[in-house]
């Protein structure tokens, strides 16, 4: 049995009608709670499948919060296996628990709500996922972790208080991660990841053009501002074709990207990392040209800023 290596304090102020209260090791600080009267949340109950991740949709009160723990030593399965042990003492219903690679790797990641960095950092190589549920309530825990901390998000929803249900007002819709607007560093620490929508390939072909992208231009400019940043540029392509010769199709484009950081604007070649998913990863419908453009691309992903 895994147990925390100090003394353990409650980490949880748990405000949701009949919520769980979570204990966290020693040391651990609160770095963002916010609650909302009255909401949704849509609680993932299955690993990334067929282009999407499985959900129950609960409505009531819902609290987020992401902690931090200064370790360099602790893993992740360190992290998780203690609190999901109290969610066991607790009577909770083990609906999804997974790992990193098991979960769906980015695709899981980046389908599911995630508190947004700084306040919350996702490994996507290394991190844990778990949902449950009790009567009317759920929770969700995420544990990953960078080379200094150890990083906790819980989410708990439950009934609303008092049993009062509480309109909110209509608010501005959200900002897309991948629209074509770049302004690459707000999305980079708001979503963890962004398409860089102005490069241009020919079909079928690795080749970039010697264009001063403005998406590059920027993107360099995020990695000299945040000199301890580490990304992975990932390349899309649309179903034309089978699947192993655009995976490597995906991935050379990527690796010309990466060239392209390196030799035209002196990013180190080490804090950034090449990769190829096919049309394994589509954001829009396969089915018409619009919908094929949109899905050949490639994203930068913020694996770390430290």
């Amino acid at each position: 049995m895994n147990r925390w290596p100090s003394v353990l304090i409650l980490g949880l102020w748990a405000s949701t009608a009949g919520a769980v209260d979570i204990t966290f090791p020693s040391g651990s600080r609160l770095i963002s709670d916010r609650a909302s009267t009255f909401d949704s949340y849509e609680v993932p109950v299955a690993p990334w499948s067929d282009g999407a991740v499985e959900t129950l949709r609960f409505e009531g009160r819902v609290d987020r919060q992401s902690w931090r723990l200064e370790s360099s030593a602790i893993t992740t399965l360190q992290l998780l296996d203690p609190l999901r042990q109290q969610l066991d003492a607790a009577g909770y219903e083990t609906l999804l628990d997974c790992e990193a690679k098991t979960c769906g790797g980015f695709d899981f990641r980046f389908a599911i709500e995630v508190i947004p960095t700084p306040d919350m950092y996702v490994d996507i190589r290394d991190y844990r996922f778990v949902s449950a549920r009790k009567d009317e309530n759920a929770i969700t825990l995420m544990v990953s972790r960078s080379r200094t901390a150890g990083y906790f998000q819980i989410i708990q929803v439950g009934p609303p208080e008092n049993g009062s249900l509480y309109i909110k007002p209509d608010g501005e819709a959200p900002i897309s991660a991948s629209a074509d607007a770049q302004d690459i560093s707000a999305k980079l620490i708001e979503f963890g990841h962004v398409a860089l929508s102005d490069l241009e390939f020919e079909v079928g072909t690795a080749e970039l053009s010697q264009t001063a992208y403005t998406s590059l231009q920027e993107l360099a400019e995020f990695m000299r501002a945040n000199p301890q940043a580490l990304i992975a540029l990932v390349g899309h392509t649309d179903t034309t074709g089978a699947l192993d010769v655009n995976i490597a199709l995906s991935q050379r484009r990527a690796a010309a990207v990466r060239d392209r950081m390196i030799t035209a604007h002196s990013i180190a070649a080490g804090r950034i990392q090449a990769e190829g998913m096919g049309y394994l990863s589509p954001r829009a419908s396969n089915l018409t040209q619009i919908g094929r453009e949109r899905n050949r691309r490639v994203e930068a992903i913020l694996l770390s800023l430290e």
